[in-house]
């Protein structure tokens, strides 16, 4: 039974015209509220997750839950559907269940809070906010367990409650939430962070309506909504075209954190009059494991919109507007829809990899606007411990890589997944946590080769100070990011302990409960964007500033045809010569360049990474038989 909201005015609201001046006002009124809900909890937040990488994701949505303005996408409908109670002026409901809320929020550590705005007792719009918090309990510190089977491991569940009821807190439910983990100050601190920014919306909102009128900014949103179908609509029509053929395709991630790997991800897209359908038939069964990701529809329109968006026209405001030109299909019991109590913790690579995934259909029907792949993820980094004066300490920190080639020009280095996240600054770690960063740079050549270069990734050194535990969270250590229209692919991920009496121990993508001691280093490095077009149209003089910058080495920059002295001197009679034997010697330029089959990979990984290859994922004898009889259906 959905929720029931609770008016004390039930006059529907008008729409009004609205003028195209004060829909601008309203537009940008609102794009500053929701930027000033991350100020407030930016300033006000403890852990470092939230309060220095921005680790939160803000939403103003109209009174029938469709976001207007905000980063993720809308779940109140989600949420208003599976809640068997009733909502009033006051109440602030918090949850961080995945399976509560059908993904909306995709693991534990996200606390996801929403809160309905009234004005004289009639419901006029939604705010919402979810930060993930350092740790929510479970296994290991972090509560992000790799090899974790089931979500009870994970950390304590909340399903969908009342945390505020009419303006006051639920003191006894927040305890107990408190009480299950192990940075509670933090979690406290980050709560009440994300209420004020809740409460800031519901101020600014009340703002808008006293200038303009209650209908206006009703109507205002609607327009605003409207606005975005339209412009949705042309950029589907433009790059998907209608036909008989369907665009198909498929990428990976490397393993489980258990042994076993790659897991596929498939995807077809094809559009019916104004609809584009996107269907995941194909994607491999769950995983035993925790790399499963509860892809929610509504969220992976978001990722189609905020895509397609920003690379065709970056000035439109991004909201929910255009869902209805969207249908997502995406079979029970995938690892894209796990069925409870599948563990989730370790989401982010799947998560990040849908990225790639769109990239790959979408530049089917526009070549030119085609994305190589790129930092397709948001590897984390823990290290936690009893320091020597026996203070528990605990860091959650995400790791930054290379943005891929694009058609408009080079992807950047060194750069976050969520273009809005910052990096921790090496200042504030090193206060704050008993390490010290010997190096922190992006990787020369790590991004792949092309007309425009792939992005590279980033080298950052931790060196230890105190005994302690290490988990890794990372992906791309056996395929590669791929180059597309000539472009090669980017390099790697490593992550290389190396110990105090010089010992060298390479570390897998996905590990827990790894014990450093001091003067123990670890050297996290992430994987860099793929190239886009063909290297050899490169202009040589671009390769000569990328070298001397430190960004392409001398050896590196003869993937391009570039001949360069040590002093980064560019000669260009050895530059024409080897420029047209290479482009003699090669074939057709691919489309798609993954750097090989995953049997050539398979076959190479131990020589090229050593690690041992993953073996073939071995799925559930249940949910084969759910697949199964879904497939009879």
């Amino acid at each position: 039974m959905p929720a029931k909201i609770i008016q004390k005015n039930d006059t529907p609201f008008n729409r009004v015209d609205v003028e195209p001046i004060t829909l601008d006002i309203i537009e940008n009124a609102l794009r500053n509220a929701r930027t000033e809900m991350d100020a407030v909890l930016f300033r006000t937040a403890m852990s470092p997750g939230i309060r220095e990488q921005h680790d939160a994701f803000p939403m103003i949505a109209n009174s029938a839950g469709k976001m207007v303005v905000g980063q993720f996408g809308s779940f109140i409908h989600g949420f208003t559907e599976g809640y068997d109670g009733v909502i009033e002026d006051g109440d602030i409901f918090l949850t961080n269940d995945p399976y509560s809320c059908n993904g909306a929020v995709s693991h534990l550590n996200d606390w996801l809070t929403m809160k309905p705005i009234f004005r004289e007792g009639r419901h006029v719009a939604w705010a919402a906010m979810f930060g993930h918090l350092t740790d929510v309990g479970g296994r290991v510190p972090g509560s992000l367990p790799t090899d974790a089977h089931m979500i009870y491991e994970e950390g304590i569940q909340i399903p969908p409650v009342k945390i505020y009821h009419r303006g006051e807190v639920n003191q006894e439910v927040l305890n107990m939430c408190l009480r299950n983990t192990r940075t509670e100050e933090w979690n406290k601190s980050d709560f009440n962070a994300i209420v004020a920014a809740l409460r800031l919306a519901e101020r600014r909102v009340h703002e808008i309506c006293d200038r303009f009128g209650d209908d206006t900014f009703y109507s205002a949103m609607e327009d605003m909504l409207d606005r975005n179908f339209h412009a949705m609509k042309a950029i589907i029509h433009m790059v998907i075209p209608e036909s008989s053929n369907k665009f198909y395709f498929e990428d990976y991630i490397d393993d489980d954190g258990i042994g076993m790997g790659p897991y596929k991800v498939a995807c077809s897209l094809w559009r019916e009059g104004d609809v584009a359908i996107f269907d995941f038939e194909g994607t491999d069964p769950q995983s035993v494991s925790s790399v499963n990701f509860l892809l929610n529809e509504e969220m992976f329109k978001m990722f189609l919109g905020a895509f397609t968006i920003n690379l065709f026209d970056p000035q439109i405001l991004f909201n929910d507007g255009f869902y209805p030109l969207v249908e997502v299909r995406i079979p029970r019991g995938t690892i894209l829809k796990p069925v409870r109590p599948a563990a989730l913790s370790c989401r982010t690579h799947m998560l990040g990899r849908i990225f790639d995934i769109m990239g790959g259909l979408l530049g089917q029907g526009a070549p030119d606007a085609l994305n190589a792949a790129g930092f397709s993820d948001s590897p984390h980094f823990m290290y936690s411990g009893y320091n020597s004066e026996g203070e528990w300490y605990q860091l959650y920190q995400i790791g930054f890589g290379g943005i891929p080639g694009r058609p408009v020009g080079d992807g950047p280095d060194g750069h976050s997944l969520w273009p809005a996240f910052m990096n921790v600054p090496n200042e504030f770690l090193e206060a704050y946590f008993p390490l010290r960063i010997v190096t922190y740079e992006t990787i020369p050549d790590s991004g792949g080769a092309g007309l425009h270069r792939g992005g590279n990734g980033v080298s950052l050194g931790y060196q230890f100070l105190e005994p302690g535990e290490i988990s890794i969270h990372d992906d791309r250590w056996l395929t590669y990011p791929w180059g597309v229209n000539g472009g090669t692919p980017g390099e790697r991920s490593t992550k290389l302990l190396v110990r105090k009496d010089g010992s060298k121990e390479h570390l897998p993508s996905k590990c827990d409960k790894v014990k450093v001691e001091p003067g123990d280093t670890l050297f996290f490095n992430t994987w860099g964007g793929g190239g886009w077009g063909d290297p050899l149209k490169r202009e040589a003089s671009k390769v000569a500033m990328d070298a001397r910058r430190g960004l392409v080495t001398v050896k590196g920059a003869r993937r391009y045809g570039v001949v360069l002295g040590d002093d980064f001197s560019l000669d260009e009679g050895e530059t024409k010569r080897l420029r047209e034997c290479m482009e003699a010697d090669r074939g057709e330029l691919p489309m798609f360049d993954r750097g090989g089959s995953i049997e050539d990979l398979k076959a190479r990984c131990r020589e090229e990474t050593h690690l041992e290859p993953p073996r073939a994922p071995v799925f559930q004898k249940w949910m084969k038989r759910e697949k199964a009889a879904q497939a009879a259906e």
